[in-house]
């Protein structure tokens, strides 16, 4: 009977043994000493996309516009045609100068023929040299009329050439304040053109001029995701109390120009301390931390803040200096 309970008890010592084993925590990988580190201040604020260049394609002559091939939201190339405008007078003063011409070269036939027979009354003596010279003039004044008229005949032609409305730059077209048959003065925009790219300037308030810093990194709010941006330029003038900026997005939406978009621009330091995320364990809503003491290892509930990568923020619960177990 003894052997049998000492039997007994080395089993149940053995099954006590392999219970507090398996209920036991896993063996500890390491620990971090925490310390403050240096946190941006974000200040929101709103920006909007914007173009890098606008310009207006203009009319370079006045007419109707008979034609439009663009409307907003097209992609344009430089020099592409967008529309057509037409002036009917330009087709009468081809005509007339036509007719000029015909004119004058019937004069300058005349002129000729003058000029061959004063030669031929020359050669017999019965004409003066001085009558030769005036025949001859009176070819060269026509042959200058006809030269100028030709070339006035050119440049209405240039102008007509004109009535084409030329994109100024590859882009998107932005607005097209104007429709076909509409009377176009010359110098009138047919439609604006954004491009060179596309960036989101910002409005923030002075008293944070002086925090800012020219190539800062930012956090740019584009619909369901967040892209980060750089603070490229800022413009020394301050307008309505707020200094101008503008923020190079990568992964800037372009689909609408003049959207508005969340902005979160560093405006200051602050000091947090940081926790690797995988050092925490939830458990029933609240968070804990392993923390190495001198009697052994303790949990503590903790109140997180934002989270910044792999890391997080610790409002309360932990302090500088306290040894935090990681796995």
């Amino acid at each position: 009977m003894g052997l049998a309970k000492a039997s007994l008890t080395t089993a149940t010592l053995v099954a006590a043994t392999g219970l507090l084993m398996a209920l036991a925590p896993p063996a500890l990988a390491g620990s971090i000493t925490l310390a403050p580190v240096s946190l941006p201040v974000w200040k929101a604020v709103y920006g909007q996309v914007e173009a890098r260049t606008t310009a207006p394609a203009r009319a370079r002559i006045g007419g109707t516009l008979v034609s439009l091939t663009v409307t907003e939201g097209d992609m344009v190339t430089a020099g592409q045609v967008i529309g057509t405008l037409q002036d009917d007078k330009i087709g009468f003063e081809v005509t007339a100068l036509d007719a000029q011409l015909r004119a004058l070269g019937a004069q300058l036939d005349n002129a000729q023929a003058e000029l061959s027979r004063g030669q031929t009354l020359l050669d017999r003596g019965v004409a003066t040299t001085q009558q030769l010279d005036l025949l001859s003039t009176q070819a060269d004044v026509v042959r200058n009329q006809i030269a100028a008229t030709e070339a006035q005949r050119e440049v209405v032609l240039e102008q007509a050439k004109e009535g084409a409305v030329l994109a100024p730059a590859d882009g998107k077209v932005l607005t097209v304040p104007v429709t076909e048959g509409a009377v176009i003065m010359p110098g009138e925009a047919i439609a604006t053109i954004g491009g060179g790219g596309f960036f989101l300037r910002l409005a923030i308030p002075e008293r944070y001029a002086s925090l800012l810093e020219q190539g800062a990194s930012l956090r740019v709010e584009t619909g369901q995701t967040s892209a980060s941006g750089t603070l490229v330029k800022l413009y020394p003038q301050i307008e309505n109390g707020r200094v101008v900026a503008d923020v190079d997005v990568g992964a800037l939406p372009t689909a609408f120009v003049n959207a508005r978009l969340l902005v979160r621009v560093p405006v200051g330091k602050r000091q947090a301390l940081m926790l690797p995320v995988a050092a925490l364990t939830s458990r029933a809503g609240l968070d804990f931390v392993t923390v190495k003491t001198a009697q052994g290892t303790s949990e503590r509930a903790v109140v997180l803040g934002e989270v910044d990568g792999e890391t997080i923020e610790i409002l309360t619960g932990l302090a500088a200096g306290d040894q935090v177990v990681t796995p």
